[in-house]
């Protein structure tokens, strides 16, 4: 019987590849278009995958919690054309013909499975240099599995240990791995008294991701300090009132963002992403915002955020972080951020030194404010209340000139926030 390939999709913008966490069929299984077939994790969202054909699940060659590219085979479907033109046994004619054509069609696909390599297959192929058609598959149809490729491995002795002097030799020389991924993890000494935790999918793709971005992305990091008493006064006087009314909380967070997408629409530099070849400045300006949500990071976006007032902001915040503790969010509300904002503040943090959002060309961080003394008009001394915005940038796309404009011009705006001529409506 002829098959279908149902692939990784693109579950987000700029994600690479991600985690099956879950099959929601197993082979034999009938499904429609559109349903889902299964759960996956990227560093970004949570999502399903739909089918892309109606008919019957053939074989699931990727097993649970591996980890694919996008566009690579998850599993073969069988779909109900295919399934229409096979030749039928009570067939009024022909019969011993359309038996022979169809013993010769299972004959060439049982051949042919034996070479349909699952990723999982290909890459440990690739990383110990094996011929895969000296590998023995027990498999469907004699198609090659991990454990096969793992029993394989583990019964080339010689082979294992010309691994492990290539590896003793390569560490003794640093200068043999530019990158972090080429260099071979350490291996670290376990103690009786020790806990190890296994890498959730979760763990896994927020790793990659931010290795990718310190490894690309030549880093850049700069700080100031703004005086956000006016704001903090205002938004003290009227937050009962406002939750009352609106039935969320107004944080100090809705503020800075509209001060930034405000300042964004004035240095449309910042606004950009990195094109490989060229640098890309976004017309629309969509913030991402980093909400951490039990041991996972989630990084959605708001859309237009520059379209909106700071009530608006901060219902889309709180919507979103009402989503993410949830498990909620969905590939729509992840993709398209060309601006990160990481709230540290909210967990205490006075500085810090934030990873760009790859591949996005800036990053800030609104740290807590502190009431501090601070030398006022006539050199008169006050208790004020005072941030710190941490700026980190890509250095190939921005310079500390343009990034310093920026940053001053956010902390104009902030420190002359006026409530009679500025409201959160």
């Amino acid at each position: 019987m002829l098959s279908e390939q149902i692939k990784m999709p693109q579950l987000g913008e700029s994600v690479t590849e991600g985690t099956i966490t879950k099959w929601l069929v197993k082979s034999g299984d009938k499904v429609n278009k559109y349903d889902p077939i299964a759960d996956v994790m990227t560093d970004k969202v949570n999502a399903e995958v739909p089918s892309s054909y109606t008919g019957i699940i053939k074989e699931i060659v990727v097993e649970e919690d591996e980890t694919v590219q996008v566009g690579e085979l998850i599993c073969y479907i069988e779909t109900e054309e295919t399934m229409s033109n096979e030749p039928t046994d009570d067939a009024q004619s022909g019969v011993v013909n359309s038996s022979a054509q169809k013993e010769t069609k299972l004959s060439e696909n049982d051949t042919s499975m034996k070479t349909r390599y699952s990723p999982a297959v290909m890459r440990l192929a690739q990383e110990h240099n094996l011929d895969l058609t000296s590998v023995e598959g027990t498999g469907k149809s004699g198609r090659i599995t991990r454990k096969d490729m793992k029993r394989h491995i583990e019964s080339l002795s010689s082979s294992t240990a010309a691994v492990q002097k290539t590896e003793k030799e390569t560490q003794e020389d640093p200068a043999v791995f530019p990158t972090y991924k080429k260099k071979p993890a350490e291996k670290i000494e376990v103690l009786s008294e020790d806990k190890e935790v296994p890498l959730s999918p979760m763990r896994k793709a927020i790793a990659s991701n931010m290795v990718q971005s310190k490894e690309e992305i030549p880093h850049a990091w700069t700080m100031v300090e703004a005086d956000v008493t006016n704001i903090v006064k205002y938004r003290d006087r009227i937050k009962e009132d406002f939750k009352q009314k609106e039935g969320f909380s107004l944080t100090f967070l809705p503020f800075f963002i509209k001060a930034i997408v405000e300042t964004l629409k004035e240095f449309p530099e910042v606004n950009a992403v990195w094109g490989g070849d060229k640098i890309v400045q976004k017309k629309d300006i969509h913030i991402s915002i980093a909400i951490a949500a039990e041991e996972s990071l989630y990084v959605p976006v708001i859309k237009n955020a520059d379209e909106k007032s700071i009530k608006g902001i901060g219902k889309e915040v709180y919507n979103l972080a009402k989503k993410a503790r949830l498990g909620q969010l969905s590939n729509e509300d992840m993709k398209d951020g060309t601006f990160t904002v990481n709230n540290t503040g909210s967990f205490g943090s006075v500085q810090s030194m934030p990873i760009v959002n790859y591949p996005q060309s800036a990053i800030i961080s609104i740290e807590s404010i502190i009431k501090k003394p601070v030398v006022v008009q006539d050199d008169m001394v006050a208790i004020r209340s005072m941030v710190n915005l941490c700026l980190s940038l890509d250095h190939r796309v921005l310079d500390g000139l343009i990034c310093g404009r920026f940053l001053a011009r956010i902390k104009q705006k902030l420190e002359e926030f006026n409530e009679e001529k500025e409201h959160v409506y």
